[in-house]
């Protein structure tokens, strides 16, 4: 979320914003700072990425702006192919050198093939950008070309043929996801956020085909395949209904009972099996022994399900504040709407410093019921639909402009994503040193504290504006303290963080990932968390 409105994208013809421009030249220092760190050909893969996103993303910022996309995309904000571009590749550069220094050959390569599936899904997209530009942008073909040609060829020599086909299958999903999901859901999405999300869903999708055909490599954590099994249940199930419901009233009591049914039909008769056969257990009897294992799981679910209430009432009064208003426009206030952040915040780190394995799955759990929830008030299904889309209309911003409701969705996938992607296997025997060891707490630190702060104070006290945009100068300044007060706290509670006299990268990462936030119109929710876990694991 955002503390203040973002200027628009550059019109036709126009140069680029200087906050389009300063928005690049922050990843372009995280690239070259990742660069520095690992510096290998793949690095410079990514550097060539960077270069080829950046020409590109003005000719979407132009499409945009013409109404010449093939699909409906988000308006109120630029393209954002840069900064999406560079975090599947990144990710799985510093993936690869974490494993490489674990000694851990098989998630080494895992990593690899997350930076070459990341390239290839944004050599796509960059494609399919100018396939469609008229005239034909011949300089940056010839960008894109050179780029695109340099990562070919040494992903061609680095990569098995195994891994070139799963390279190859993941990018196939991608293309049928953004064809359907893009789609059916008009103006959800930015070009860079379609590639940042639908990428992600693409890959889980693949890996999840791929552990299910291979039960010898099946023997994992259950949490992983709990986890996989649930987004892509989760994303089919709305594909199935939105595909159902063009054919009939999804409002009708009869249509609802329909949903109902097939969803207990999807989920016990689909998504229960094919845990079972990952994890060879009973999915609902491993659940249960899974979250009342320990009694410090059954405080923390008591603390959380304290928390759940307290959120539904803040949901509850801010719209009984909304019936007594005279405007029927009432908005809830930014503040109000950063209540949820310091909930989730007061979530997640009594989880982290506890029991992790326990947080990973509520977290899963939670987002599971999320989707579901939206499933249900986007879909009008009786009898919460209607109610669930007057209370949650209270708390729309302008990134909400599409038929779904993302934000809340976004926020839980922003703090939980650090928790989900740190290659357990390479971070055994306290190999999370230095600032590593605030990996899990990216999306605390990010969302959770800089955001929040920066909102408040932004739009309470700021005065001196950022250039190009409405962020301030006061709420930049005031996250990076917010951030830096929290790390000092962290080193207090958690005895498991050490971080090594790494204070100088902390808060450079720190900086970076504010400045960011001041100057990206993407959904910050998402993006931010990810940028500081890259630093940090770096």
């Amino acid at each position: 979320m955002t503390r203040e409105c973002p200027s628009p994208a550059p019109g036709p013809g126009a140069p680029l914003s200087g906050s389009v421009l300063a928005e690049a030249a922050v990843v372009f220092a995280v690239v070259l700072s990742i660069h520095a760190t690992v510096w290998d050909r793949y690095s410079w893969c990514a550097v060539a990425l960077a270069v080829q996103a950046f020409y590109v993303q003005y000719k979407w910022d132009r499409l945009l702006q013409q109404g010449s996309a093939v699909f409906q995309f988000r308006m109120s904000a630029n393209s954002g192919l840069l900064p999406a571009s560079m975090v599947m590749p990144l990710l799985g550069l510093v993936m690869k050198e974490r494993c490489q220094a674990a000694g851990n050959p098989f998630f080494e390569r895992f990593g690899i093939v997350v930076a070459a599936t990341g390239m290839s899904v944004a050599l796509f997209s960059s494609v399919l950008a100018l396939g469609i530009t008229r005239p034909v942008p011949t300089n940056t073909c010839v960008i894109l070309g050179l780029a695109g040609g340099v990562i070919i060829y040494i992903m061609k020599h680095s990569l098995s043929v195994g891994e070139v086909i799963e390279v190859l299958e993941v990018l196939l999903i991608f293309v049928y996801l953004n064809m359907i999901l893009l789609y059916l859901l008009p103006r959800c999405f930015t070009p860079g956020e379609a590639l940042l999300v639908l990428g992600g869903i693409s890959f889980v999708l693949n890996q999840l085909i791929k552990r299910s055909l291979t039960l010898v490599e099946s023997q994992g954590d259950p949490v992983d395949f709990f986890l996989l099994v649930v987004v892509v249940g989760m994303v089919l199930m709305g594909i199935f209904f939105s595909t159902l419901f063009v054919f009939m009233d999804s409002g009708t009591w009869a249509s609802s009972i329909f949903f109902h049914l097939m969803t207990c039909v999807l989920s016990l008769g689909v998504v229960l099996p094919w845990l079972h056969r990952l994890i060879r257990r009973n999915p609902l009897l491993w659940l249960l022994q899974f979250l009342f294992q320990t009694d410090t799981r059954i405080y923390l679910l008591a603390y959380w399900s304290l928390l759940a209430t307290l959120a539904c009432l803040v949901v509850l009064y801010q719209n009984a504040k909304r019936s007594s208003s005279e405007s029927k426009k009432h908005q809830a206030p930014t503040i109000a709407r950063k209540y949820f952040h310091l909930i989730v915040v007061a979530t997640y780190i009594p989880g982290i410093i506890f029991d992790r394995p326990l947080l990973y799955v509520a977290a899963t759990v939670c987002l599971a019921v999320f989707i579901f929830l939206e499933y249900v008030r986007y879909f009008r299904i009786k009898p919460l639909g209607h109610t669930l889309r007057s209370l949650l209309s209270l708390f729309l911003d302008e990134r909400d402009s599409g038929p779904l409701i993302l934000t809340h969705i976004y926020l839980l996938l922003g703090m939980s994503l650090p928790i989900w992607l740190i290659p357990r296997p390479c971070t055994q025997k306290g190999s999370l040193g230095g600032a590593r060891a605030l990996v899990p707490y990216a999306g605390v630190l990010a969302v959770g504290v800089g955001d929040t702060v920066a909102s408040i104070f932004g739009s309470t006290m700021g005065e001196i504006r950022w250039p190009g945009t409405k962020k301030t100068f006061e709420g930049t300044m005031t996250s990076i303290f917010a951030q830096i007060i929290s790390v000092a706290l962290i080193l207090i509670f958690d005895s498991g963080v050490d971080l090594n006299y790494s204070y100088a990268w902390i808060l450079g990462s720190i900086s970076t990932v504010s400045l960011l936030e001041a100057y990206t119109t993407q959904i910050d929710n998402l993006l931010l968390p990810l940028y500081l876990l890259i630093l940090l694991m770096a």
